[in-house]
């Protein structure tokens, strides 16, 4: 039971106000093992590593804001800052919106394909071209109807100098086969400093489609790497290969909707598990990441995934795992005015209601903090603001703003 789930009103805007000491003591409790979880683990398997799961709890010392900038967002996936400071950001429904910087003003963007927002589907993530400044020209993921199903594509187009249009719309690749589903479209989208572009993709939930991961003749349960145009991206590590899609990066992912690359260029994907087995993974190419084999979660039913393996030659570890879930979405590394987040993974979560901070060093976990579990919302994506400020959007429709007081 968390004790903060019955704070009335006026304490909790209390907590917002004052200093973070006294609001992550409120948001966050710690275990006895030292850990910020305090629930049972759904399984008893152990980890591969010390520190692989339920790392030491470390509270932020920085005093910091919290504020909600706009409460009436819709249903909004995720959100970039344009080069003014505006947000971009994506809705659910099938469009994007333009929100000013102080959240008052909004805009609706029109001319968006068709989508299917049923279940987890819709408009998703967004990300600016390299050279948005001087041709306008932005990428989205989208789940997309195509024939009697769907499948998660990526387009691109251009905005109109006034942010009212987007014109010139070409999809660019769709991440086949389809599938007749409304879950684990997976869909983050990320430039390397090459311009090439970073998607993930996921496998579509069901058992059917599960096996998908481990195969690598299709765009199911991946992270790809493509050109702007949409083609595999230079070097690729199974450019020429039998049996391999040249597109794809890495394999064995389940549903990632994190995926983020840190200030010395390594790409991290942080995908949701089962009951158990969220992961965080350090994406190398060519790598295979386990997903359908091998996971440190269990089925919803509570049955045991391929009799229980959570080790396979041939496939990685996650750096970081999490028993039960937190069902993390968004991600992104902190680069902004509170010195001690700097580096640092923060991860927007859903069904944990909380911002997760992550301190690593060496690509190790060595820390962890629950920060808003006192607002009660799913975090659906974080964003490392242009002016130094933290800022994330919620499902219930909210943008929060977190700075340094």
């Amino acid at each position: 039971m968390k004790f903060n789930q019955y704070y009335v009103p006026a304490l909790s805007l209390f907590l917002i106000l004052s200093s973070c000491k006294e609001s992550n003591a409120n948001a966050q409790q710690a275990s006895k093992d030292g850990s910020v979880e305090t629930e049972k683990p759904n399984s008893n398997y152990k980890p591969a590593f010390a520190g692989q799961t339920r790392i030491k709890a470390v509270k932020t010392s920085t005093a910091y804001n919290v504020e909600v900038l706009n409460k009436d967002l819709g249903k909004p996936w995720g959100i970039v800052n344009l080069p003014d400071g505006k947000f971009l950001i994506t809705d659910k429904r099938g469009y994007m919106n333009v929100v000013s910087p102080d959240g008052k003003q909004i805009s609706k963007i029109e001319g968006f394909p068709k989508v299917d927002s049923k279940g987890q589907g819709g408009m998703l993530d967004v990300a600016l071209d390299p050279d948005f400044k001087t041709n306008n020209i932005i990428y989205f993921s989208f789940s997309e109807p195509f024939g009697e199903r769907n499948l998660t594509s990526v387009a691109k187009g251009k905005l109109s100098s006034d942010l009212k249009t987007i014109s010139e719309v070409k999809v660019i690749f769709r991440a086949e086969p389809s599938y007749d589903g409304d879950k684990h479209y997976g869909s983050r989208l990320a430039f390397d400093k090459d311009g090439n572009l970073f998607v993930s993709t996921g496998e579509r939930s069901d058992k059917q489609t599960r096996v998908y991961a481990q195969k690598t003749d299709n765009y199911l349960g991946k992270i790809l790497k493509i050109t702007k145009d949409g083609k595999p991206a230079p070097g690729n590590p199974f450019i020429g290969k039998a049996g391999f899609k040249p597109e794809i990066y890495a394999y064995g992912i389940r549903n990632p909707q994190g995926l983020a690359i840190d200030p010395n260029g390594n790409l991290w994907d942080v995908e949701m598990g089962p009951r158990g087995g969220d992961e965080i993974n350090l994406i190398k190419p060519g790598k295979n990441y386990g997903w359908g084999d091998v996971t440190y979660g269990i089925e919803y039913s509570g049955s045991k995934i391929n009799n229980g393996t959570t080790k396979k030659e041939g496939t990685e570890q996650p750096v970081y795992y999490w028993d039960p879930v937190i069902s993390p979405s968004g991600v992104t590394f902190y680069t902004g005015n509170i010195d001690e987040w700097k580096g640092n993974l923060i991860i927007g979560c859903l069904s944990g209601e909380h911002i997760n901070r992550i301190v690593m060093k060496d690509n190790k976990v060595v820390g962890e903090e629950r920060l808003l579990a006192d607002q009660n919302e799913r975090f659906r994506d974080v964003l490392d603001g242009s002016d130094g400020s933290l800022y994330a959007v919620t499902d219930s429709g909210k943008l929060y703003k977190i700075s340094k007081k």
